[in-house]
């Protein structure tokens, strides 16, 4: 098995991984969300990600062929964010992060995704997530319409 067909590890973020967990997603998002404006620049939201994320968030990092490929972070049982690198899309670790979500938070989990981001509708459909609000985005900074998912075991 090469290191690129290895299977990625989930583990929790260091204060080390903290700018490749930001990295992860800056490159996510900017796939993911053409369309959607982030309001912070690389450097705010890596700055983010040292301060306040790592540091004080329950983060998860899928680590695969020497670099980090997913962030997954936990505030909760908010399931807050959830980003993989483009081309580690499809291989199973989003579905492997869900299951590890629901683990830690067996009660259920709330999260919130953008309604452009249909194949994140499915996606989290997928894993028995419901969607319970629509927003016209006036709560969030991206200014941006959104839905807030829930599950419940």
């Amino acid at each position: 098995m090469s290191a690129s067909e290895a299977p990625a590890v989930l583990r929790r973020a260091t204060a080390p991984d903290a700018l490749a967990a930001a990295d992860v997603w800056l490159e996510s998002f900017a796939a993911a969300l053409p369309t959607v404006v982030g309001p912070r620049s690389a450097d705010e939201v890596r700055e983010y990600f040292r301060n306040v994320v790592v540091p004080s968030r329950e983060t998860w990092l899928a680590e695969a062929a020497d670099r980090i490929v997913g962030v997954m972070v936990l505030s909760g049982d908010e399931l807050s964010q959830l980003y993989l690198s483009p081309d580690w899309r499809g291989r199973g670790i989003g579905d492997r992060f869900v299951a590890l979500a629901k683990e830690r938070s067996p009660r259920g989990l709330e999260l919130w995704t953008f309604q452009v981001n249909e194949p994140a509708h499915r996606f989290y459909e997928r894993h028995g997530f419901v969607a319970v609000e629509y927003t016209d985005g006036s709560g969030n900074e991206e200014r941006e319409p959104d839905v807030r998912y829930a599950w419940r075991p």
